[in-house]
């Protein structure tokens, strides 16, 4: 039976016929989450994956109804990682999906060093603020700002925990991309997939999603852009796709993230 605690509800994941429990007062997770789930490649049967800043599991559950492989997240705050841990349980992915509680800056006491296959990362995207400029609410200040940890912190975990030629994906902001791109050579990340999102035709982007292999030769593809909303204010056929399902009904209620 399924436990909810303070102000937490369980919202739906149409898509994967699966549920997560989210909170008003803990950040919940965007649309950047399902994007970065989806912008992955996952090996189907053989493999192991893991996801950092893990956040309440979103990632791990939505790849784990794509994927049969062992999936391991890793987030730094206790409530968090106490959602995911229950989310997985409701789902009955608790034989596939793993939490650990944990820092990425000390990942070698967490995980074995070249042992995985597949990352994934939807880290921090902006610089620490002043103290008195913080949101006062602690998990969004964590979730959005690099308290805990930097860009340079998560590509270097994500480098440790990757077998040779394993692939490591993130997600983050247009403004960084100089920033990653060298950050992940630094680490032994080649680039080799990077895609735009942009809010709809005609606006600047707001998200890129990068992928690189551990150890990989020079070759960075730049894939078609990705538009979140038509002409009409709808979420395109693509997004739609990855939030209702193949054949999603496009008058079905979704909340738009």
């Amino acid at each position: 039976m399924l436990e909810l605690k303070d102000d937490e509800r369980l919202d739906y994941l149409l898509a994967e016929d699966m549920r997560i429990i989210q909170s008003p007062s803990v950040f919940s997770f965007s649309l950047d989450a399902v994007l970065l789930a989806h912008f992955t490649y996952l090996p189907l049967q053989r493999g192991k994956i893991v996801d950092l800043c893990s956040g309440n599991g979103i990632i791990p559950l939505l790849m784990g109804a794509r994927t049969n492989v062992p999936i391991t997240g890793v987030e730094i705050q206790e409530r968090l990682h106490d959602m995911a841990t229950r989310s997985i349980r409701y789902n009955k992915l608790d034989d596939q999906i793993e939490m650990k509680l944990g820092d990425v800056k000390e990942i070698g006491d967490l995980l074995h060093h070249s042992h995985y296959d597949v990352v994934t990362c939807n880290p921090p995207y902006f610089d620490t603020p002043a103290e008195d400029k913080r949101n006062e609410n602690e998990h969004f200040a964590i979730a959005r700002h690099e308290i805990l940890c930097t860009l340079e912190d998560t590509i270097e975990a994500a480098a440790f925990v990757l077998k040779q030629r394993g692939k490591a994906a993130f997600v983050h902001r247009p403004g960084r991309l100089l920033d990653i791109l060298s950050l992940m050579r630094k680490h032994r990340l080649e680039p080799k997939r990077l895609r735009f999102v942009y809010p709809k035709a005609g606006r600047e982007a707001n998200t890129i999603l990068v992928e690189g292999i551990k150890d990989g030769k020079p070759d960075l593809k730049i894939l078609p852009p990705l538009y979140v909303y038509d002409e009409h204010g709808e979420y395109t056929e693509e997004v739609r796709e990855m939030l209702l399902g193949k054949g999603g009904n496009k008058d079905e209620p979704t909340e738009k993230l």
